[in-house]
């Protein structure tokens, strides 16, 4: 479903007659934001490599091969008049480049044994403008694409920060913001990637530290990223970074996409492997400012100091390297954080942007390369550039921010005599301040607080305290007890909205986990303080009373949990509790497990990531491994039933045609209705029934490949949604806009291009199928086109009757955005 009206872009592929190995977009075919323009600044020569990390200097700018040197570069009007040059230095394969105190700071990758990877420092040692001498400051145990990444100026002019994805060890630090006591923490038996990709690598994951110009002593500052490209300080001086999705786990209930993140003190981002991933409403992470769905993050930078208007000097600009984008992001402070919308600013197939500057003549420079794709360097200016890049003034902070702030200093040394000044922020109505105000507990030795804990009355800061206590007192016998009764004591469930539910539910399972396993005691309190409750009318509850209940309670719960796996409109909630259920070791009957076995030949059905597939195979495998011998022989037809991909649209298409809708007809309908009698609960059925849940979120639950749905009534008529699914084709946003490929051999291939690699192009076709890509040689195409066609299928709605689809529209109005889902 599309809801986003654009403005179809021109799509073609030049090959420069002097460069015909080296094909590379042409300006003419970029979709911009009203107001700029592209050129191209230098298409780089194949000898020349494929660049992947820029920054300004001085005197012009300095960009790296992925996989050779570093370049000097003077830009020119057009790639005529671009001067490019070598820096003479046994460096390079650089992620990370800057120019600061007089040096340029390279992130530099593993170069054989003579390299390795790390920060180092080139300098002109003979003051005769030649960069010659090179430092190696801080060596890296990491490399790749998940490697060490940016490195940024801070903004008290005195440090440098850098960040690294999850592929690299966190190195030696001196201090952290960062209470030093993660963990897994998960409930549930992890099922690692089964295609492979970050087997064994375990928390924290991608990290961001500050240092000094020097190099000599490390602060950690944020962790549990996943592979955050890049990193950025607004005007403010707030950081920020883009982390990166996993792909291949598209379609399960632990995917998460890439994300904008504000990266404050001590910041956990909850990344884990495989499907360990934390959702984004735990209380013992942060959420994202913007989700921004499927992509592949690279460089990001503020416009600060462009010649650009004013809304777009204030935005984060962040590429996306697969989907060919530059999204320009708008904040604006929300609390003690920031609320986000997104534009895309600059859009083409393949143009796969690796890194982007804002140079000292106001205009953005971008790079395109990575994978020895074809090279090249652009700029983009405003048509009407402002008279005065200097910066504009960054705002006076928000209370709650300022708040934020004076928590933060007690990150480092622990907050010792300042004690009731933090707990007193532990029940703020702002999620940034209470976890400032947590972590700085956590830095704290317990023993000064731990009284003040057991002696709080205030639920929600108890909530706070249960998690901490959780994370940070000793293990000793009787400590998980002593955290129920608390919790047992001082908290009354009904008087929780469903985000202190969670956080509840949250802080039960840090006991568990971090205090237990739990005996017969503690397996009782939970039951009778949590039994009742399961199962409720909130999906996200439901699946975190699942990971507790399944593993710790009476055997009774197998029975309700398959009943909301059979009720569950979304793959993703039926996921869910298909992993709980495999661990479960009591409460299975022969019906039961029959019922389970059969799940997995009708999930056949559900579509999915690269490793989607493997995950379902792996979970029904342990299941099966755990049944006893004779269970086994009588379930032996269904074991050897192996699930076979179907027709993910099957069920729909089996429906009988009601009419074939126009919008002209429905519309009346729409403006006449009464929305406070509709029936939402009919409206949820046929959002199920018309496969939505397959691509779109609403209120928390559904897939990510499409745009989330909750809240579009803030956004859009009633009447321009009933057009957007009757007519999906009308309108379509370059967002999702696929592109038409004329081919030598005589096909036509209409997809995304999702993946690069060389001269190849990875084609997404289904939307449906995200981990199905097809491949296409740049050389093989003869044409390419934007489509005029919607991914999203234009019948959707002929199946229901003129009230089913009042229903669903009454649905689409009623749903409102929820805090930290």
């Amino acid at each position: 479903m599309r809801f986003l009206p654009v403005i179809a872009f021109a799509v073609c592929l030049l090959v420069e007659p002097a460069m015909a190995q080296l094909p590379v977009p042409s300006p003419d075919s970029f979709r911009l934001a009203e107001g700029f323009i592209a050129e191209l600044v230098h298409q780089v020569p194949e000898q020349q490599g494929s660049w992947v990390s820029l920054a300004t200097t001085p005197d012009g700018l300095v960009a790296s091969d992925q996989y050779g040197q570093l370049y000097r570069i003077h830009p020119g009007a057009d790639d005529r008049q671009t001067r490019v040059e070598p820096i003479d230095v046994d460096l390079g394969n650089a992620h990370g480049l800057l120019w600061a105190f007089d040096s340029l700071y390279v992130v530099a990758h593993r170069r054989e044994e003579r390299t390795p990877s790390g920060l180092y420092r080139v300098t002109d040692s003979a003051g005769d403008g030649r960069l010659d001498r090179v430092e190696l400051l801080r060596e890296f145990q990491g490399e790749g694409e998940h490697g060490p990444h940016a490195v940024i100026a801070g903004p008290d002019g005195k440090s440098l920060y850098i960040c690294a994805g999850n592929h690299t060890a966190l190195p030696e630090y001196q201090r952290t913001r960062v209470p030093p006591h993660w963990n897994e923490d998960n409930l549930l038996r992890r099922i690692w990637d089964p295609g492979g990709h970050a087997v064994g690598i375990m928390a924290p994951g991608g990290w961001i530290c500050k240092t000094d110009p020097d190099g000599r002593e490390l602060e950690l500052v944020s962790v549990g990223f996943r592979n955050q490209f890049d990193i950025a300080f607004n005007p403010a001086g707030e950081l920020f970074t883009f982390d990166a999705d996993m792909e291949w786990d598209i379609g399960t209930p632990w995917y998460r996409p890439t994300r904008v993140c504000h990266v404050t003190s001590g910041s956990e981002f909850g990344w884990r492997g495989g499907d360990a991933k934390w959702p984004a409403w735990f209380p013992d992470s942060l959420p994202p400012v913007i989700d921004v769905g499927p992509g592949s993050p690279t460089g990001i930078v503020f416009g600060t100091g462009a010649r650009f208007p004013e809304k777009y000097q204030r935005a984060l600009f962040i590429a996306d390297w697969s989907f060919g984008m530059i999204h320009a992001i708008h904040l604006r402070a929300n609390g003690a954080s920031y609320a986000a919308e997104r534009e895309v600013f600059c859009s083409a197939p393949a143009l796969q942007v690796t890194d982007m500057t804002i140079h000292s003549d106001g205009n953005l420079y971008f790079a395109i390369g990575g994978r020895r794709t074809p090279s090249a360097l652009y700029r983009i200016r405003a048509r009407e550039a402002v008279a005065d890049s200097a910066s504009v003034p960054p705002g006076e902070p928000t209370a709650e921010s300022r708040l934020r702030h004076n928590l933060e200093r007690y990150h480092l040394e622990g907050c010792g005599g300042a004690v009731d000044q933090v707990l007193a922020q532990l029940d703020h109505s702002d999620r940034f301040v209470r976890y400032a105000a947590r972590t700085a507990l956590e830095q704290t030795p317990p023993e000064l607080w731990r009284d003040q804990a057991f002696a709080e009355t205030r639920q929600e800061a108890v909530l706070e305290l249960v998690v901490a206590l959780a994370r940070v007192a000793p293990r000793q016998p009787g400590s998980d007890q002593e955290l129920f009764d608390l919790i047992g004591k001082k908290i009354t469930w009904d008087s929780l909205d469903e985000g202190q539910r969670l956080h509840c539910l949250r802080g039960i399972g840090l006991v568990v986990l971090r205090h237990g396993p739990p005996d017969d005691a503690g397996r009782a309190w939970i039951n009778e303080s949590l039994g009742p409750h399961y199962p409720c009318d909130s999906d996200l509850i439901n699946r975190e009373l699942a990971r507790l209940l399944v593993t710790t309670g009476p055997a009774r719960y197998v029975e309700t949990t398959l009943k909301l796996l059979d009720e569950s409109p979304t793959q993703e909630s039926q996921i869910h509790y298909v992993m709980a259920l495999r661990l479960a070791d009591k409460g299975w009957s022969n019906e039961t497990r029959k019922r389970y076995l059969r799940w997995f030949v009708e999930s056949a059905v559900f579509q999915g990531g690269k490793s989607f597939a493997g995950y379902l195979h792996q979970a029904r495998a342990e299941f099966i491994e755990a049944l006893p011998p004779g269970e086994r022989e009588q379930l032996a037809a269904l074991i050897a039933h192996e699930p076979v991909e179907q027709d993910p649209y099957a069920t729909l298409r089996a429906r009988t045609v009601v009419r074939d809708w126009t919008t002209e007809e429905l519309i009346p309908a729409v403006q006449a209705a009464d929305w406070t009698a509709r029936d939402l609960e009919n409206g949820r059925s046929v959002f199920a029934a018309a496969q939505c849940y397959k691509c779109h979120q609403f209120a928390g639950s559904g897939g990510i490949v499409g745009p989330d749905l909750t809240g579009l009534s803030r956004r859009y008529t009633t009447e321009y949604l009933l057009e957007t699914i009757v007519d999906p084709h009308k309108a379509i946003s370059d967002q999702y806009q696929a592109t038409v490929f004329e081919l030598e051999d005589g096909r036509v291939i209409v997809g995304r291009v999702a993946d690069l690699n060389g001269n190849d192009l990875k084609v997404q076709t289904d939307m449906i199928a995200p981990g199905k890509l097809t491949t296409i040689n740049r050389n093989s195409i003869l044409a390419s086109r934007p489509s005029s066609t919607s991914p999203m299928p234009d019948d959707l709605l002929n199946s229901f009757t003129e009230d089913d689809i009042l229903d669903l529209m009454a649905l689409l109005r009623s749903a409102e955005p929820g805090e930290g889902q």
